[in-house]
């Protein structure tokens, strides 16, 4: 079969399946299992592919057909300026989240050496693109789970940014203080795991799902974060647009100063808070 064919008859099972993106993951699958790049996928579309390379991109194409994530198939992602691996063992760094960097390099404008603390770090992504954007922070990242920070350890071994990981529990037994705490943490409601795309299944549970409202997390971190901060500092969350006002209501009469910002869509998915 030619290649063009392939790619073309890939994308229409992609999509019977229920894929979001098929053509998209078409051309990237092949391009995985052939060893392409784009110009050579598209200059070599009328080659006959041989019977080898047509199992090669077959034993990947049941795989997400069976909607095992993309990313996991390619085992790297593009984030915040990086080339990231990828694994079960942590959540996928959404492009969302690059929001949440940009606001947290935009607080830390004009505080040198400060102090950051990425916590729940999965991948390592949020830490080492802070590292990578300003190599003049003092970052550590934190996780509860050993697979994730092992993930984290190898992939800023393979950035060659020098950014620690530590196990623990949100805070828990970590130095402050910190002039930012930022945090992806698990927000979504339980009830979620019944509706939820079969992709999402791929996640660790651990990093998704946060008690019946998807708060259970993000309300101890901020027990914990308020004196784990120097003055003037900041608490950084990404949160679901169907909670995010809630927590800001309830962190308001606690007495932060409180500001929510949109995501790349508009929804309101990031807080922002501060002392008084």
């Amino acid at each position: 079969m030619q290649l063009l064919q392939l790619q073309r008859d890939l994308a229409r099972r992609l999509d019977a399946a229920g894929v979001a993106s098929p053509q998209h993951d078409a051309r990237a699958l092949l391009m995985h299992a052939l060893q392409l790049d784009w110009s050579a996928l598209v200059l070599q579309g009328s080659r006959d592919l041989t019977p080898q390379e047509e199992q090669q991109v077959e034993r990947l194409a049941v795989r997400r057909l069976a909607r095992e994530p993309l990313q996991h198939l390619l085992g790297t992602v593009e984030w915040g300026g990086l080339t990231l691996q990828v694994s079960p063992a942590a959540l996928i760094p959404r492009p969302e989240t690059e929001v949440l960097l940009q606001l947290a390099l935009a607080r830390l404008a004009g505080w040198p050496a400060a102090r950051v603390l990425d916590v729940g770090t999965g991948t390592g992504a949020l830490a080492l693109a802070l590292r990578q954007a300003r190599p003049d922070l003092q970052v550590l990242g934190s996780d509860v789970s050993p697979e994730a920070l092992a993930l984290a350890r190898e992939n800023a071994q393979r950035t060659g940014l020098a950014v620690p990981f530590v196990q623990a529990d949100l805070l828990e037994g970590l130095q402050g203080p910190f002039q930012l705490i930022v945090s992806n943490p698990p927000y979504l409601p339980e009830a979620d795991r019944q509706t939820a795309d079969p992709e999402v299944g791929h996640d660790p549970a651990l990093a998704l799902y946060s008690g019946p409202d998807g708060l259970g997390l993000a309300r101890r971190l901020a027990l914990q974060a308020r004196p784990a901060l120097r003055p003037g500092g900041t608490l950084l969350l990404e949160l679901d647009p169907r909670n995010v006002q809630q927590l800001a209501a309830e962190l308001d009469t606690q007495g932060w100063r409180v500001t929510v910002h949109p995501d790349l869509t508009g929804r309101e998915r990031f807080l922002e808070a501060g002392g008084r």
